[in-house]
């Protein structure tokens, strides 16, 4: 029952990443539900405290859980909580406390003080994530580089479809957001992004579908890159048609 709800809170909260979890083989989804389930209690967090206090205090709340994984003290109910301490291990609680450490940027609405903070942010929460779902599928350490990079390729095209909500919000998004700064930074991901080829080189079989999540992220970035006005104008995204069948081909 635990993992159904975390099921639900994804479909909810996440849809990509629950359409991504579903085009997994079922034993994978033990995996993934959980953490992407703990991602959208976190990320949520920020936004639904009145103030930045209750905020904090409902970060440290999921902070003191993973604590209780990482030192294999009891862990506290939830129908999410439950569930993660199955398939975490001390490293990999560590791993998800700094992105909740990261996530205090969304309690306050400041902007990033450069581009090298907005790219720790997105390699802490997005990269982090994908590593960790990863690396409990059976990733070697080896492959922790090329994962982060493309988790932090995927966290990006994602917190830019994102923008325009954003600044609705009230916040300051981007450290530059001219069309040409995007684009530059769109450009910097791609090529530091990691090939298919090098992704199965260093992933067994079972662990890549930890990368299912980032399946828009290759057409995502080119769009960004031919045309970064999109960001502003809220029209980064591909049609449902496109996202369908580019699942459907990176699942095979």
């Amino acid at each position: 029952m635990s993992l159904q709800a975390c099921a639900d809170i994804v479909a909810r909260g996440d849809p990509d990443r629950h359409l991504a979890a579903m085009a997994a083989p079922v034993a994978a989804r033990r995996v993934l539900f959980p953490l992407y389930a703990f991602n959208v209690e976190v990320a949520r967090a920020p936004w639904v405290a009145s103030e930045p206090m209750i905020g904090e205090m409902r970060l440290q709340w999921w902070r003191d859980a993973l604590d209780e994984i990482a030192t294999g003290a009891p862990v506290r109910k939830h129908e999410v909580t439950v569930p993660l301490a199955g398939i975490l291990d001390g490293e990999g609680a560590q791993l998800l406390d700094a992105g909740i450490a990261a996530r205090r940027w969304d309690l306050y609405r400041d902007a990033f003080e450069d581009e090298e903070h907005f790219l720790e942010y997105l390699e802490k929460t997005g990269g982090g994530l994908m590593w960790v779902a990863a690396r409990a599928l059976g990733a070697p350490a080896a492959a922790r580089d090329a994962v982060m990079r493309y988790g932090v390729a995927t966290a990006f095209v994602r917190f830019l479809v994102a923008v325009p909500e954003l600044e609705a919000r009230g916040c300051v998004p981007l450290v530059d957001g001219r069309a040409e700064a995007i684009r530059a930074l769109a450009e910097r991901l791609w090529s530091a992004r990691p090939t298919r080829a090098g992704l199965r080189a260093v992933l067994p079989r079972d662990a890549r579908v930890a990368l299912l999540e980032g399946w828009q992220t290759p057409q995502l970035l080119r769009q960004v890159m031919r045309e970064p006005g999109r960001v502003a104008e809220g029209r980064l995204g591909l049609s449902e048609f496109r996202r369908r069948l580019d699942l459907l081909l990176a699942s095979f």
